[in-house]
């Protein structure tokens, strides 16, 4: 599995402000935060999703095909994880709801943060 992973941020405070809320959804939290990133994790645990202005000083742009799909708990972490998202300067990327067959378990959603990168929650157990 990862190790880490790293998006990169424009605007750390205002990638800060929605990561805060939307990973908070599906049980994440910040870690640690100075002047150049922002880290991420389980409490107590260690961090596995860091935020960051690229070291390059280059402007931060996202990957084409590149997402971070989360693990939700249960249907409804999916749905406070969109709206959460949506509210905090994020953008619809696909609504949630069963992907696949009507038989599937598979529910999720799609967005992107304010720096165009994009994440999904997904829960994929009965209900």
């Amino acid at each position: 599995m990862f190790f880490y992973l790293t998006f990169g941020a424009h605007d750390l405070k205002g990638s800060g402000a929605f990561y805060d809320k939307v990973l908070r959804t599906v049980g994440l939290e910040r870690l640690a935060a100075d002047d150049s990133e922002i880290s991420y994790g389980q409490k107590g645990g260690e961090a596995m999703l860091w935020v960051l202005k690229p070291q390059n000083k280059l402007p931060a742009t996202f990957g084409n095909g590149t997402m971070l799909a989360l693990t939700a708990p249960d249907r409804k972490a999916v749905d406070a994880f969109h709206a959460m998202a949506l509210q905090h300067g994020g953008y619809d990327e696909g609504k949630p709801g069963i992907r696949g067959d009507a038989a599937s378990n598979w529910y999720a959603c799609y967005v992107r943060d304010p720096a165009g990168n994009k994440l999904s929650a997904v829960c994929n157990k009965p209900q």
